[in-house]
Protein backbone atom coordinates (compact mmCIF):
# COMPACT_ATOMS: atom_id res chain seq x y z
CA UNK A 1 0.00 0.00 0.00
CA UNK A 2 2.49 2.59 0.95
CA UNK A 3 4.66 1.61 -2.25
CA UNK A 4 1.15 2.62 -4.46
CA UNK A 5 0.07 6.10 -2.48
CA UNK A 6 4.16 7.50 -3.00
CA UNK A 7 4.09 7.68 -6.18
CA UNK A 8 0.49 9.35 -6.51
CA UNK A 9 1.48 11.39 -3.62
CA UNK A 10 4.34 12.82 -6.09
CA UNK A 11 2.36 13.05 -9.00
CA UNK A 12 -0.24 15.24 -7.45
CA UNK A 13 2.23 17.45 -5.66
CA UNK A 14 3.24 19.24 -8.78
CA UNK A 15 0.08 19.09 -9.89
CA UNK A 16 -1.29 21.46 -6.61
CA UNK A 17 1.63 23.05 -7.30
CA UNK A 18 0.48 24.61 -10.37
CA UNK A 19 -3.18 24.72 -9.52
CA UNK A 20 -1.85 27.16 -6.34
CA UNK A 21 0.31 29.40 -8.65
CA UNK A 22 -2.65 29.52 -11.26
CA UNK A 23 -5.24 31.10 -8.70
CA UNK A 24 -2.77 33.45 -7.03
CA UNK A 25 -2.30 34.66 -10.63
CA UNK A 26 -5.94 35.32 -11.10
CA UNK A 27 -6.00 37.13 -7.96
CA UNK A 28 -3.83 39.11 -8.92
CA UNK A 29 -5.36 39.31 -12.37
CA UNK A 30 -8.79 39.96 -10.55
CA UNK A 31 -7.21 42.77 -8.07
CA UNK A 32 -4.81 44.54 -9.94
CA UNK A 33 -6.25 47.68 -9.24
CA UNK A 34 -5.29 47.56 -5.61
CA UNK A 35 -1.73 46.33 -6.73
CA UNK A 36 -1.47 49.04 -8.96
CA UNK A 37 -2.39 51.41 -5.47
CA UNK A 38 0.96 50.14 -3.60
CA UNK A 39 2.93 49.82 -6.61
CA UNK A 40 4.44 53.53 -6.04
CA UNK A 41 5.10 52.60 -1.95
CA UNK A 42 6.81 49.56 -3.36
CA UNK A 43 9.49 51.64 -5.61
CA UNK A 44 9.79 54.08 -3.75
CA UNK A 45 10.82 51.21 -1.08
CA UNK A 46 12.98 49.77 -3.21
CA UNK A 47 15.07 52.69 -4.45
CA UNK A 48 15.47 54.14 -0.94
CA UNK A 49 15.55 50.93 1.04
CA UNK A 50 17.16 48.03 -0.85
CA UNK A 51 19.62 49.69 -3.52
CA UNK A 52 21.78 52.02 -0.79
CA UNK A 53 22.25 48.53 0.66
CA UNK A 54 24.91 47.66 -2.35
CA UNK A 55 26.31 50.70 -0.22
CA UNK A 56 27.21 48.25 2.50
CA UNK A 57 30.27 46.70 0.62
CA UNK A 58 32.16 50.10 1.71
CA UNK A 59 32.56 48.02 5.06
CA UNK A 60 34.91 45.44 3.71
CA UNK A 61 37.24 48.25 1.72
CA UNK A 62 39.39 50.86 2.76
CA UNK A 63 37.04 53.29 0.79
CA UNK A 64 38.61 56.53 -0.86
CA UNK A 65 35.94 58.71 -2.81
CA UNK A 66 38.39 58.83 -5.53
CA UNK A 67 38.71 55.41 -6.03
CA UNK A 68 34.88 54.89 -6.31
CA UNK A 69 33.57 51.69 -4.28
CA UNK A 70 34.46 49.14 -6.96
CA UNK A 71 38.21 50.80 -7.35
CA UNK A 72 38.91 50.81 -3.31
CA UNK A 73 41.06 48.23 -1.72
CA UNK A 74 39.49 44.69 -0.24
CA UNK A 75 40.08 44.98 3.43
CA UNK A 76 38.25 42.10 4.46
CA UNK A 77 37.00 42.28 8.00
CA UNK A 78 39.53 44.65 9.03
CA UNK A 79 37.42 47.64 10.48
CA UNK A 80 34.87 45.13 12.23
CA UNK A 81 37.79 43.58 14.11
CA UNK A 82 38.85 47.53 14.65
CA UNK A 83 35.93 48.30 16.38
CA UNK A 84 35.24 45.38 18.08
CA UNK A 85 39.02 45.62 19.83
CA UNK A 86 38.91 49.30 20.17
CA UNK A 87 38.87 50.57 23.91
CA UNK A 88 35.49 52.60 24.16
CA UNK A 89 33.69 49.67 22.02
CA UNK A 90 32.15 48.04 24.92
CA UNK A 91 31.03 51.80 26.83
CA UNK A 92 29.58 52.80 23.39
CA UNK A 93 27.51 48.88 22.77
CA UNK A 94 26.49 48.93 26.84
CA UNK A 95 25.31 52.40 26.42
CA UNK A 96 23.00 51.63 23.50
CA UNK A 97 21.85 48.57 24.63
CA UNK A 98 20.67 49.98 28.17
CA UNK A 99 19.47 53.19 26.85
CA UNK A 100 17.72 51.27 24.54
CA UNK A 101 16.34 48.20 27.01
CA UNK A 102 15.40 50.88 29.79
CA UNK A 103 13.23 52.91 27.02
CA UNK A 104 11.63 49.60 25.58
CA UNK A 105 10.59 48.37 29.18
CA UNK A 106 9.46 51.76 30.90
CA UNK A 107 8.13 53.35 27.35
CA UNK A 108 6.39 50.14 26.30
CA UNK A 109 3.64 49.71 28.99
CA UNK A 110 2.59 53.56 29.32
CA UNK A 111 0.57 53.65 26.21
CA UNK A 112 -1.16 50.39 27.21
CA UNK A 113 -2.32 51.68 30.44
CA UNK A 114 -3.02 55.28 29.08
CA UNK A 115 -5.55 53.29 26.31
CA UNK A 116 -6.90 51.60 29.58
CA UNK A 117 -7.46 54.84 31.45
CA UNK A 118 -8.99 56.42 27.98
CA UNK A 119 -11.33 53.61 27.81
CA UNK A 120 -12.72 54.19 31.33
CA UNK A 121 -13.69 57.76 30.08
CA UNK A 122 -17.75 57.84 28.74
CA UNK A 123 -18.05 61.46 27.93
CA UNK A 124 -16.64 61.74 24.78
CA UNK A 125 -15.55 65.65 25.28
CA UNK A 126 -13.76 65.37 27.94
CA UNK A 127 -12.08 62.04 26.26
CA UNK A 128 -11.36 64.21 22.61
CA UNK A 129 -9.68 67.20 25.07
CA UNK A 130 -7.57 64.65 26.93
CA UNK A 131 -6.78 63.02 24.17
CA UNK A 132 -5.41 66.03 22.40
CA UNK A 133 -3.26 66.99 25.45
CA UNK A 134 -2.11 63.19 25.04
CA UNK A 135 -0.93 63.47 21.41
CA UNK A 136 -0.16 67.04 20.82
CA UNK A 137 3.64 66.43 22.06
CA UNK A 138 4.38 63.90 19.00
CA UNK A 139 3.79 66.84 16.59
CA UNK A 140 6.96 69.03 18.36
CA UNK A 141 10.18 68.19 16.44
CA UNK A 142 13.18 66.46 17.99
CA UNK A 143 15.03 69.97 18.25
CA UNK A 144 12.42 71.94 19.49
CA UNK A 145 12.12 68.91 22.06
CA UNK A 146 15.72 68.94 23.12
CA UNK A 147 15.65 72.60 23.53
CA UNK A 148 12.81 72.60 26.44
CA UNK A 149 14.59 70.14 28.08
CA UNK A 150 17.94 72.13 27.89
CA UNK A 151 15.71 75.66 29.26
CA UNK A 152 13.62 73.47 31.84
CA UNK A 153 16.84 71.14 33.06
CA UNK A 154 19.49 74.80 33.21
CA UNK A 155 20.57 75.82 36.82
CA UNK A 156 18.37 78.81 36.40
CA UNK A 157 15.43 76.83 34.87
CA UNK A 158 12.36 76.32 36.25
CA UNK A 159 13.32 72.88 37.50
CA UNK A 160 16.11 73.98 39.72
CA UNK A 161 13.98 77.13 40.65
CA UNK A 162 11.69 74.82 42.44
CA UNK A 163 14.05 72.96 43.84
CA UNK A 164 16.47 75.74 45.49
CA UNK A 165 13.74 75.59 47.73
CA UNK A 166 15.06 72.47 49.69
CA UNK A 167 18.46 72.75 47.86
CA UNK A 168 21.38 75.70 48.53
CA UNK A 169 22.91 75.23 44.94
CA UNK A 170 21.10 74.35 41.57
CA UNK A 171 21.77 70.95 39.96
CA UNK A 172 23.37 70.66 36.34
CA UNK A 173 21.28 67.88 35.35
CA UNK A 174 22.74 68.11 31.45
CA UNK A 175 26.76 67.70 33.12
CA UNK A 176 25.76 64.66 34.95
CA UNK A 177 25.87 61.50 33.18
CA UNK A 178 23.98 59.50 35.25
CA UNK A 179 21.19 61.69 34.70
CA UNK A 180 21.46 61.39 30.86
CA UNK A 181 19.43 58.52 30.77
CA UNK A 182 16.83 59.11 32.76
CA UNK A 183 15.93 62.94 31.17
CA UNK A 184 16.17 60.86 27.41
CA UNK A 185 14.07 57.55 27.99
CA UNK A 186 11.35 60.27 30.24
CA UNK A 187 11.25 63.17 27.84
CA UNK A 188 10.78 60.32 25.12
CA UNK A 189 7.95 59.14 27.14
CA UNK A 190 6.71 62.29 27.48
CA UNK A 191 6.67 62.85 23.67
CA UNK A 192 5.41 59.53 22.14
CA UNK A 193 3.38 57.79 24.88
CA UNK A 194 0.27 59.71 23.77
CA UNK A 195 0.43 59.33 20.35
CA UNK A 196 1.18 55.31 20.87
CA UNK A 197 -1.77 54.77 22.65
CA UNK A 198 -3.68 55.40 19.45
CA UNK A 199 -3.99 51.96 18.21
CA UNK A 200 -4.58 50.54 21.70
CA UNK A 201 -7.57 52.77 22.16
CA UNK A 202 -8.53 51.94 18.71
CA UNK A 203 -8.63 48.00 19.43
CA UNK A 204 -10.13 48.77 22.56
CA UNK A 205 -12.99 50.37 20.43
CA UNK A 206 -13.74 47.17 19.17
CA UNK A 207 -15.11 45.33 22.51
CA UNK A 208 -18.25 44.52 23.27
CA UNK A 209 -19.56 46.71 25.70
CA UNK A 210 -22.36 44.23 26.61
CA UNK A 211 -19.04 41.81 27.83
CA UNK A 212 -18.42 44.63 30.58
CA UNK A 213 -22.34 45.17 31.12
CA UNK A 214 -22.12 41.43 32.01
CA UNK A 215 -19.42 41.35 33.63
CA UNK A 216 -20.25 44.14 35.84
CA UNK A 217 -23.94 42.51 36.69
CA UNK A 218 -21.85 39.37 37.82
CA UNK A 219 -20.18 41.47 40.18
CA UNK A 220 -16.78 41.85 38.35
CA UNK A 221 -14.58 44.65 40.18
CA UNK A 222 -12.87 47.63 37.31
CA UNK A 223 -9.36 45.68 38.11
CA UNK A 224 -11.22 42.29 36.90
CA UNK A 225 -12.93 43.29 33.85
CA UNK A 226 -9.95 45.20 32.57
CA UNK A 227 -7.72 41.80 33.03
CA UNK A 228 -10.43 39.37 31.64
CA UNK A 229 -11.81 41.43 29.03
CA UNK A 230 -9.67 44.82 27.60
CA UNK A 231 -6.12 42.93 28.15
CA UNK A 232 -7.22 40.02 26.12
CA UNK A 233 -8.55 41.97 23.32
CA UNK A 234 -5.16 43.59 23.29
CA UNK A 235 -2.92 40.97 23.28
CA UNK A 236 -2.27 40.18 19.62
CA UNK A 237 -1.59 43.82 19.57
CA UNK A 238 0.60 44.10 22.30
CA UNK A 239 2.69 41.26 20.85
CA UNK A 240 3.59 42.91 17.41
CA UNK A 241 3.98 45.65 19.00
CA UNK A 242 6.64 44.66 21.14
CA UNK A 243 8.01 42.58 18.29
CA UNK A 244 8.75 45.58 16.47
CA UNK A 245 9.94 47.68 19.10
CA UNK A 246 12.53 44.98 20.79
CA UNK A 247 13.89 44.54 17.29
CA UNK A 248 15.02 48.08 16.71
CA UNK A 249 15.96 47.69 19.93
CA UNK A 250 19.90 48.77 18.89
CA UNK A 251 18.12 51.26 16.26
CA UNK A 252 17.76 53.69 18.98
CA UNK A 253 17.18 57.73 17.79
CA UNK A 254 20.57 59.41 16.94
CA UNK A 255 19.35 63.39 16.94
CA UNK A 256 17.91 63.34 20.31
CA UNK A 257 20.94 61.62 22.01
CA UNK A 258 23.17 63.82 19.68
CA UNK A 259 21.22 66.82 20.60
CA UNK A 260 21.25 66.07 24.38
CA UNK A 261 24.77 64.91 24.65
CA UNK A 262 27.46 67.25 26.42
CA UNK A 263 31.24 67.49 26.62
CA UNK A 264 30.29 66.43 30.30
CA UNK A 265 27.36 63.35 29.66
CA UNK A 266 29.46 61.50 27.19
CA UNK A 267 30.12 58.75 29.10
CA UNK A 268 26.60 57.45 28.78
CA UNK A 269 25.26 59.58 25.98
CA UNK A 270 27.90 58.09 23.34
CA UNK A 271 26.13 55.46 21.81
CA UNK A 272 26.50 53.60 18.33
CA UNK A 273 24.58 55.96 16.26
CA UNK A 274 26.55 59.16 17.47
CA UNK A 275 29.79 56.88 17.41
CA UNK A 276 29.09 56.49 13.53
CA UNK A 277 28.35 59.92 12.51
CA UNK A 278 31.12 61.38 14.25
CA UNK A 279 33.56 58.77 12.33
CA UNK A 280 31.62 59.00 9.49
CA UNK A 281 30.70 62.65 8.51
CA UNK A 282 32.84 64.51 11.39
CA UNK A 283 36.30 62.46 10.60
CA UNK A 284 35.79 60.90 7.05
CA UNK A 285 36.11 57.50 8.14
CA UNK A 286 33.46 56.01 5.70
CA UNK A 287 34.60 52.35 5.68
CA UNK A 288 35.02 52.21 9.51
CA UNK A 289 31.50 53.94 10.37
CA UNK A 290 29.87 51.85 7.50
CA UNK A 291 31.18 48.65 9.27
CA UNK A 292 29.74 49.84 12.82
CA UNK A 293 26.70 50.44 11.37
CA UNK A 294 26.87 47.06 9.67
CA UNK A 295 27.30 45.62 12.64
CA UNK A 296 24.51 47.18 14.83
CA UNK A 297 21.89 46.25 12.15
CA UNK A 298 23.38 42.48 12.28
CA UNK A 299 22.46 43.57 16.45
CA UNK A 300 18.98 43.85 15.49
CA UNK A 301 18.31 41.13 12.87
CA UNK A 302 19.21 38.40 15.58
CA UNK A 303 17.45 40.40 18.59
CA UNK A 304 14.03 40.40 15.76
CA UNK A 305 14.22 36.74 15.21
CA UNK A 306 15.12 36.19 19.08
CA UNK A 307 12.01 37.92 20.54
CA UNK A 308 9.79 37.22 17.87
CA UNK A 309 10.63 33.00 18.64
CA UNK A 310 10.07 33.86 22.62
CA UNK A 311 6.76 35.70 21.77
CA UNK A 312 5.48 33.05 19.05
CA UNK A 313 5.30 30.84 22.82
CA UNK A 314 4.01 32.84 25.28
CA UNK A 315 1.45 33.69 22.59
CA UNK A 316 0.56 30.40 21.24
CA UNK A 317 2.78 30.43 18.13
CA UNK A 318 0.95 34.03 17.09
CA UNK A 319 4.47 36.34 15.87
CA UNK A 320 5.42 39.17 13.28
CA UNK A 321 7.79 36.45 11.19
Amino acid sequence: MQELVKPENRKSTPKKANLKIKTQIDYVKKNYILYLLILPAIILTIVFKYVPMYGAVIAFKDFSPMKGIIGSDWVGLKHFTSFLTSPNFMQIFMNTLKLSSFELIIGFPIPIILALMLNQIRRAKVKKNIQLVLYAPHFISVVVISGMVFLFLSPTGPINAILSIFMDKPISFMSNPDAFRSIYIWSGVWQGAGWASIIYVAALANVDPQLHDAATVDGASLLQRIWHIDLPTLKPVMAVLFILAAGGIMAIGFEKAYLLQTSMNIPTSEIIPTYVYKRGLQAGDYSFATAVGLFNAVINVILLVFVNQVVKKLNEGEGLL
